[in-house]
């Protein structure tokens, strides 16, 4: 098992490579250890096609580059895509032209693995399904069916063997991360790392229906008694790890006002009803749908919305939704202080050196964004700005944060062309305002007195046992203390590779001098190099060459 997957390791990684070369990125393999996952005879024969590379920036080649490489990297690329704490601008406006729409498999496929993974006939299952599918993604593709009993629902069948790859795709990233990890740094791409293993838990849970079944069911008890919304349900003994019965939602999009009007369903009603209940999930219940585009919103003919979809939902503490709350109120009372705060208490790292001018540039997007409306484009307009500011100062934020500002960006997409006139801050001051005083509440308080002192009693009732553990430990001689120091390191290791090329040397300048010596000795000219002699000279020769390669490897770089 362990060899068939070091074979399949080795596969995927010339693919990976040889499609990094082709888009000129010769250079991420040449400049990491990653050159020497490649024979040398291959090293220069990497191919380009359509036109000369170098015609594409570099942020295109690296799009076009992960759109070959396949459903992992196309998924990481639009993960990304979210995170301009991570990742320069330029990038992820390449990032976000991405689609994940892939030419579909066959029927007797999907056929097959719904039977494999029910362990039942489709027969017994439904009564029909549509072989034509309605959907097709990077990850699984979706058909229309009927169940036995009678109701209309949609599959979601798993791509065959795309689980396998993710999986070898994952162990590559990891080790391109760590390989790479100083090339990254130095284009602008940090805590590669933690990026790729905060990936691989994405794309564990977006593997297993179970669990995107289970955020079904959350939505559905948080919102049962609501009834302008709808979360179709999971049939959860139909549902398996890369199998998914839901509920079908019959109906029209969203930004269908056609369709709407016949209805006699009012367009600017049904978007403030749709941004109070997208308002509700975030600041009620911290739990929300982070890809709300007009396809995954669907309105019923009474007027009901319902929301398909949930294979990505974003999850806040109540930290982070006191801040958010902070950050939105800030901006629509035209209050930069408010709004610098709450950034910050955001941020779990950050380089702001100086808090006013940090303010200041807070307070510049604040006088060009606060005042317009959504016809004006302003949340659209208003995140590029966010994220420029979080990249200039390299905060590092919950990924939660950016899911917001980006289905906050769709809503008003949509705003604009279901009720023109919506003004997007209306709604979210009530909502800015209602966190506000949640946050100063008795009870929250209250809770939050009682926290602080359940660690005061912890730290009280542990610090005089530490305190006695440290002193013990230096009356025995026992304390250590260690300290690291990285450039230390470096210097020590230069200076023992420094050492070692100089005892190397003395040694081949001993042999040299020794087997000359030696030959000379010999009075009789017309005699042979004596064979201790020539034994010197050939062993002088062979530890000569790690020195000549370390000196040419010396004036290359």
């Amino acid at each position: 098992m362990i060899f068939e997957k070091t074979i399949q390791n080795i596969k995927r990684i010339r693919d990976v490579i040889r499609i990094m070369g082709k888009y000129g990125f010769e250079d991420v393999v040449a400049n990491t250890s990653l050159t020497k996952l490649i024979p040398k005879n291959k090293r220069l024969s990497w191919q380009r096609y359509d036109r000369p590379v170098l015609e594409y920036s570099r942020w295109e080649r690296i799009r076009m580059c992960f759109e070959e490489l396949g459903a992992t990297f196309v998924k990481l690329a639009q993960v990304l895509s979210d995170r301009p704490d991570i990742l320069p601008e330029p990038l992820i406006k390449e990032f976000q032209k991405l689609q994940s729409q892939v030419k579909p498999f066959e029927y007797e496929k999907a056929i097959e693995i719904i039977e494999s993974e029910t362990g039942r006939r489709v027969e017994d299952i439904f009564e029909t399904i549509d072989e034509t599918p309605i959907g097709s993604a990077s990850i699984g593709q979706v058909y229309k069916a009927k169940l036995r009993s009678g109701e209309d629902v949609v599959v979601k069948v798993q791509r065959p063997g795309v689980k396998e790859l993710v999986d070898t795709d994952l162990r590559i990233l990891t080790e391109v991360a760590k390989r790479g990890e100083a090339y990254f740094e130095k284009h602008g791409i940090t805590n590669i790392l933690d990026i790729v293993n905060t990936f691989r838990k994405t794309m564990e849970k977006e593997m297993d229906y179970n669990h995107e079944a289970r955020s079904i069911e959350q939505f559905r008890i948080y919102y049962k008694k609501n009834k302008d919304f709808y979360v179709p349900k999971a049939y959860k003994n139909h549902t398996t790890e890369k199998v998914m019965v839901i509920e079908y939602a019959e109906g029209c999009k969203i930004t269908n006002i056609k369709q709407l009007k016949e209805w006699k369903i009012a367009p600017d009603k049904l978007a403030e009803r749709g941004m109070h209940i997208y308002l509700s999930q975030i600041f009620e219940h911290g739990f929300f749908h982070a890809d709300p585009h007009p396809g995954n919103i669907i309105i019923k003919k009474s007027g009901v919305i319902c929301l398909i979809d949930f294979g990505m939902v974003g999850k806040l503490v109540k930290r982070d939704k006191y801040a958010i709350a902070g950050i939105f109120i800030g901006m629509a009372q035209q209050n930069a202080e408010k709004m610098a705060n709450n950034l910050r208490k955001l941020s779990y790292k950050n380089e702001i050196t100086d808090p006013r001018i940090f303010e200041n540039d807070v307070n510049e997007i604040i006088e060009d964004f606060a005042s317009l409306d959504v016809s004006e484009g302003s949340m659209a307009d208003l995140i590029p700005r966010l994220q420029k500011l979080v990249y200039d100062y390299k905060m590092q934020l919950p990924g939660s944060i950016f899911l917001i500002l980006r289905a906050l960006a769709i809503l008003e997409g949509i705003g604009k062309q279901v009720s023109p006139s919506m003004n997007i801050y209306d709604h979210l001051k009530p909502y800015g305002v209602s966190i506000l005083k949640e946050q100063y509440s008795v009870e929250n308080i209250t809770d939050e007195i009682f926290h602080r002192m359940t660690q005061m009693n912890s730290f009280i009732r542990s610090f005089p046992y530490e305190v006695n553990e440290i002193l013990k430990n230096v009356r025995e001689g026992k304390l250590k203390i260690e300290v690291e120091d990285w450039e230390t390191k470096k210097l020590t290791k230069k200076i023992d590779l420094a050492a070692n090329r100089l005892v190397l040397a003395f040694l081949i300048s001993s042999l040299i001098i020794g087997s000359a010596i030696i030959m000379m000795a010999n009075l009789d000219p017309n005699d042979e190099i004596p064979g201790l002699s020539m034994i010197g000279f050939i062993l002088a020769i062979i530890l000569s060459i790690p020195l000549i390669i370390a000196g040419i490897k010396k004036d290359k770089d």
